[in-house]
């Protein structure tokens, strides 16, 4: 090839860009004389042609550089035109020849890309422009004018144009060619043969994982364009890798995931592309996750992929691990034994939320489960019993499940002595725990007794199962027929051997059971029950490796027991059972939190500590008192339930029934050691302490017992007041009276009048007959306690016209002689 000759150019030129342009053709002309030489160019007519058109472009150049004069206003930015002409020649010869073995391949392709990319500083041409612009003739301006208002317009990149730039191009051209190629592809303006010639698909695809966000959505959307126009496009993107890119699109932003979701649907009816896309990672949870997202488009096209990709059953247990179900309920209702088996063991064994149990209810999953354990095989119940298992845990499903009719399918299962149906049993008793949460079951006639026939020929296992399934069915506002035949037929002569179970589950489960059988027992209780067996208790409570609930148990057994009996009393007493009961209730008031258990302690704690208290036993009272029984009932006053501040009140009542006659007067002179005048008490009108006298003043009991008649609660009121009429006893009324009007309290008894409960209501009159003795009470109080009064009197309960009658004539509202009386 010709040399090019550098020094004809124009001393406007600089010197940088003719240099480049030198060596350009210096590189370029070995190659390009070797391509015209070449055999295999001279075989390919497309590539031939692109060899000859690369020729032309090279002759034109040289030919303008050596002329004497570039006629341009920048020459350096001629210069670059040109070279960058040269360059997309050479790309095309490039792009013709990717079928075509060609020796230094990759020094051609550096050598178009460096063309291509090719940027001159242009600065000293403006600046010798300005220098000679008073030489211009105003035709030359003109011309200058035109010529770079053509230059400074934006090329028109033709499809040839556009395909290089994509291949070759720097970043800016590959997203300017990219959206070019898009238009064209969108308007149809590419043929099929086209595409297929250029190779137009498998280009996108490469280009896929290695460009930007915006250009990626760019590229799914034109390979989505040109397979709905051509499916015979859908070739080239069977490829793994390329799915696994389009899978990834997945997780980007939301037109980027819109595109890829419409092309994998576009793609999806063809079995080997819909089983490669299933193994792609994170394929199925991403397209679970889109399926419930905010953009309609990308859901819709979601949904119908996992539809179609459902057809695998591989893929519909991917889906229901996602938290997808639908696929595996059809499988369930509609697929082979095999199938079912298959949806139904890997439903057992998944890791299923709350939401998720839900779902699976809702889209009919326990109907056909239920129909697999009734009808089929071994294999098939297991699986299906094991799937109702995990679930029955949700309370929704429970009534499902009784509707389905599979109660009595599992007792008659229970009752198998079958071998081969010996492994069904313990899921079935499980199910059975679950079931019997609902009220529903207890129209099955007999399935309590039926259950506790079953105890004793059970395994462990199904043994605990059955003790929660009769707990639950137990507790139910509507069993009081079920709790009085289960103790008719000897319930709790049969449970008293599981108190001395190892398996602490069972023992608490046999426990919990006697605790509810045994609420509404008293004297008859002891016969049931029998000495022997308090002592197990007992044992309960103190042994160390026993659970709060299994203590909780214990204690609410043992708060059911009679009373009076002494014997029991002694029993736990020589258990050393109150100082255990003191440390459990202060370790509970110590922990803030709250549970169900821990109420449940307080509760049979107070409950127990009534025994302890009896007013008819100073000497136990004492033995209380000395084991700081006080401050524990003044915890559970103010820091527990209804049922055990009424049952703390009733303890303090007892205690306090004693301290008028433990009372020491201030008129005896044989103290050893005169008492402090802080010992003083102005209601029992002599020395107290708590230890001694248990005076409800000195233990400041009076104050919580107020607070609960001004709470919210209404369950310990009558307690409250009979605890305060303690104070109020002949010989000390009035000033029982002066303390109570000293702290607020009678304001807190008028309001109980408010209140429904008509023993309430009556032991609040008695005291407010007592302070209304008082004139200066009278006066005080008189007014806003007579209107509720006159409203008891005219409304009221019949009982409690006597009371009302008195206190309205104490007031002077009624007269003694009214026929009211």
């Amino acid at each position: 090839m010709e040399e090019f000759d550098s020094s004809t150019i124009n001393s406007r030129s600089s010197s940088e860009p003719v240099t480049e342009f030198s060596i350009f053709i210096e590189k370029l002309s070995p190659i390009l004389s070797e391509m015209k030489d070449s055999f295999e160019v001279k075989g390919v007519p497309a590539m031939q042609k692109a060899v000859e058109s690369l020729e032309t472009d090279y002759n034109r150049a040289k030919s303008v550089m050596d002329s004497q004069n570039i006629q341009s206003s920048s020459p350096a930015k001629h210069i670059e035109r040109l070279i960058q002409n040269l360059g997309r020649s050479l790309g095309l010869v490039l792009f013709t020849s990717h079928d075509v073995p060609m020796a230094n391949r990759e020094k051609i392709e550096a050598l178009c890309k460096e063309m291509m990319n090719l940027r001159f500083d242009y600065s000293s041409d403006r600046e010798s422009e300005f220098a000679d612009e008073e030489e211009e003739t105003e035709d030359e301006i003109e011309e200058r004018q035109e010529e770079e208002i053509v230059e400074e317009e934006p090329r028109i990149l033709t499809v040839d144009d556009a395909i290089l730039q994509i291949k070759y191009g720097n970043e800016e051209k590959f997203k300017n060619a990219l959206s070019v190629l898009n238009g064209f592809v969108k308007d149809g303006m590419i043929s099929h043969d086209r595409v297929i010639e250029e190779d137009v698909v498998k280009m996108l695809s490469s280009r896929l994982s290695s460009c930007k966000g915006k250009e990626r959505a760019i590229i799914v959307q034109t390979l989505r364009h040109l397979i709905l126009q051509n499916d015979q496009h859908k070739e080239n993107m069977k490829d793994l890798a390329f799915l696994s890119s389009v899978v990834r699109s997945l997780t980007r932003d939301e037109e980027e995931q819109r595109e890829a979701v419409g092309l994998l649907l576009n793609l999806s009816d063809d079995a080997v592309v819909r089983r490669r896309m299933g193994r792609v990672q994170g394929c199925i949870v991403m397209l679970v996750a889109i399926s419930n997202g905010d953009n309609p488009d990308a859901s819709h096209d979601a949904r119908m992929l996992l539809n179609v990709m459902s057809g695998n059953a591989q893929h519909a247990l991917h889906m229901a691990e996602a938290g997808y179900f639908k696929p595996l309920v059809k499988y369930l209702k509609e697929g082979s034994e095999m199938s079912k088996v298959l949806m139904a063991t890997a439903l057992s064994r998944l890791e299923l939320t709350d939401q998720n149990k839900a779902s699976l209810g809702e889209d009919g999953a326990i109907e056909p489960l239920v129909k697999m354990f009734n009808t089929g095989n071994l294999e098939a119940k297991l699986s299906a019993l094991n799937a109702l298992q995990s679930l029955s845990t949700l309370k929704q499903n429970i009534q499902r499940l009784i509707d389905s009719g599979i109660v009595v399918a599992l007792l008659q299962l229970l009752f198998s002595v079958t071998s081969v149906l010996m492994t069904l049993r313990e899921p079935a008793s499980a199910i059975l725990a679950k079931v019997a949460q609902s009220e529903s079951i207890l129209v099955k006639q007999d399935v309590a007794h039926q259950m506790l026939s079953l105890l004793s020929l059970s395994s462990p296992v199904i043994q605990n199962h059955l003790l929660e399934a009769l707990n639950n069915i137990v507790v139910h506002a509507s069993a009081s027929k079920v709790r009085k035949k289960m103790k008719e037929n000897g319930a709790i002569q049969l449970l008293l051997p599981f108190f001395t179970e190892r398996d602490t589950q069972i023992r608490t489960g046999a426990l919990r059971l006697v605790y509810t059988l045994t609420k509404d027992l008293q004297e008859e209780l002891m016969e049931q029950i029998g000495y022997e067996h308090v002592h197990v208790v007992a044992n309960v409570v103190s042994s160390l490796t026993s659970s709060e609930c299994e203590k909780a148990a214990a204690l609410g057994i043992l708060s059911n027991l009679p009373v009076s009996d002494g014997k029991v009393t002694d029993i736990l007493k020589n258990a050393n059972l109150l100082p255990l009961m003191v440390s459990i209730i202060s370790l509970i008031t110590e922990n803030s939190n709250s549970t169900p258990i821990t109420v449940w302690l307080a509760e049979s704690i107070a409950a127990i500590l009534i025994r302890f208290t009896v007013p008819t036993d100073k000497r136990l009272q004492h033995y209380s008192v000395d084991n700081e029984v006080i401050p524990v009932l003044l915890m559970l006053l103010s820091r527990s339930s209804e049922t055990a501040k009424r049952n703390s009140a009733l303890c303090l009542t007892q205690l306090s029934q004693n301290s008028l006659s433990l009372s020491k007067s201030r008129k005896l002179k044989w103290f050893c050691m005169p008492p402090s005048v802080d010992a003083f008490c102005s209601v029992h009108d002599g020395y107290c302490s708590v230890k001694n006298t248990f005076c409800l003043v000195k233990a400041g009991a009076v104050i919580p017992l107020i607070r609960i008649l001004e709470g919210t609660e209404r369950g310990a009121d009558e307690a409250v007041l009979s605890c305060l009429s303690t104070l109020l006893q002949d010989e000390i009324w009035e000033n029982g009276c002066n303390f109570l009007a000293r702290t607020s309290a009678v304001h807190a008894v008028i309001r109980v009048l408010t209140y429904e409960s008509l023993k309430s209501r009556e032991k609040a009159l008695w005291i407010l007959e007592r302070v209304f003795r008082v004139e200066a009470h009278r006066e005080q109080y008189g007014e806003s306690a007579q209107v509720l009064l006159i409203d008891l009197a005219q409304n009221g309960d019949p009982m409690l016209a006597p009371s009302v009658a008195k206190l309205l004539a104490q007031l002077e509202l009624l007269q003694d002689q009214s026929s009211y009386f």
